[in-house]
């Protein structure tokens, strides 16, 4: 994708975006419970088969000064990833940080069943929901910590000023 393609991204790109990012930064463990709670709303699950099976591997992390500046690589970071596709052609994708592979096919299930209308409404419940109400209620824990230690500076009218 060339970067004049990125300027032109669709709703249902930046959706699936979004979702994506959620998926991948929801603690595994929990990912895994929402998941459950997913195949109990739906049933079973549909089978799937692997396109690229969960590997893990590294990617480059890169930067600019100042959120302008030129390009630089700021390091390196663990993944895993992995593709699937479900029995009705529907692909999801995975890249999550870290070495859990359980935690890539979770996202990359959840991301197939995303896409398809007759499962979308009760992932997005059972899984996507929950996940997003938990790191509102994380965001909103950190920021009450540090506004409790927000100091208020002012200057006082001193006698001389008058």
């Amino acid at each position: 994708m060339t970067n004049a393609n990125c300027d032109r991204e669709t709703g249902a790109d930046a959706l699936r975006r979004e979702w994506l990012g959620l998926l991948a930064r929801a603690a595994p463990g929990t990912l895994g419970e929402r998941m459950d709670a997913a195949r109990a709303a739906l049933g079973d699950l549909p089978p799937h088969r692997w396109l690229r099976m969960p590997e893990t591997g590294s990617v480059m992390l890169r930067g600019r000064t100042g959120g302008t500046g030129a390009p630089f690589n700021l390091g390196e970071m663990t993944v895993t990833r992995c593709t699937l596709a479900l029995d009705d052609g529907t692909v999801g994708h995975a890249m999550v940080p870290g070495r859990d592979k359980a935690h890539a096919e979770h996202v990359a299930l959840a991301d197939a069943l995303l896409q398809r209308d007759g499962s979308r409404q009760a992932v997005q419940a059972a899984v996507l929901d929950p996940l997003a109400a938990e790191e509102e209620a994380a965001a909103h824990a950190v920021a009450a910590k540090a506004a409790a230690t927000k100091v208020d500076f002012f200057t006082m009218v001193r006698g001389e000023d008058e």
